[in-house]
Formats: C-alpha cells, structure tokens, sequence
C-alpha cells in the first residue's frame, strides 16, 4: 500500500498542472526585456540589463521550441535576436562595453516584439522548466 501512494506522487510530480500564462506574468518578461532595450538605447545598458534581456528571450525561444509551435517565423527571429546578443556578450565579456550597436537594435527590438507575442501561446510550467533548464546549462558553462 505505501508503494502504491508514493507511485501516485511520483505520477503527479510528472504531470505538472499546465496553467497558461497571464497578463501579469507577460508583463513581466515585457518589462525585462523592454527596460534593458531602452537601456542600451540610452546609453546606459550593463551586463544586469543584458542578462534579464537575454534570459526572457532566450527562455521564450527555448520554450517555444519544446512546445512546437506553429508561429511562424518566431523561432526564426528570436534567433537573429539572440544571434546579437551572443556578439554584445562576446564584446562585453571582452572590453566591459555593454551595448547594443545602433544597426542591431531593430533586431532586438524585433526579437522583443516577437517573444512577447508568443509568450501568451505557453504556460507557466513551461517557461519555468525551460527557465531552470538553461540556468542549469550557464552554470555548467
């Protein structure tokens, strides 16, 4: 009997409750992402900013990915996006310049726009296990 119960939480453990995503939460990954972006269009982008702007899109394209999703061109953008934010890191891991180059902030501005259109097609659950997933993989790194 007591095998048969810890089967039961072990199956409800995996099943994860698939809540979608609310307004409060996409506002969230918006803010992130739009407040860096306007950091770096200000001049006053760091590696704090870079970090929340790479993390929301990197976790939205992730995901979006695991859900297999039918947007089109969504995966597609975000990776230009995050194309230019792996050159912005590889500058500013280099020089402690953090910024976004004028030529590349539509590509980020795009990538924003994308990743907070898409982020109402996925739920909490999965955005928090991709979430944990890549920060397993950076703290590997």
């Amino acid at each position: 009997m007591t095998s048969k119960y810890y089967k039961d939480i072990k199956m409800k453990k995996r099943n994860l409750l698939r809540v979608p995503v609310t307004a409060g939460l996409k506002n969230i990954y918006a803010m992130d992402m739009h407040a860096a972006y306007q950091a770096a269009c200000l001049g006053q982008f760091n590696v704090d900013a870079f970090g929340r702007l790479a993390a929301a899109i990197s976790v939205v394209r992730t995901a979006l990915v695991k859900h297999e999703t039918q947007i089109e061109n969504a995966v597609e953008i975000l990776d230009v996006a995050i194309e230019v934010l792996h050159q912005v890191r590889e500058k500013g891991d280099a020089s402690d310049v953090w910024e976004i180059a004028e030529a590349d902030r539509p590509a980020i501005a795009d990538g924003i726009d994308v990743a907070e259109q898409c982020i109402g097609t996925l739920d909490v659950a999965l955005l928090a296990e991709t979430a944990d997933q890549l920060l397993q993989e950076v703290n590997a790194e």
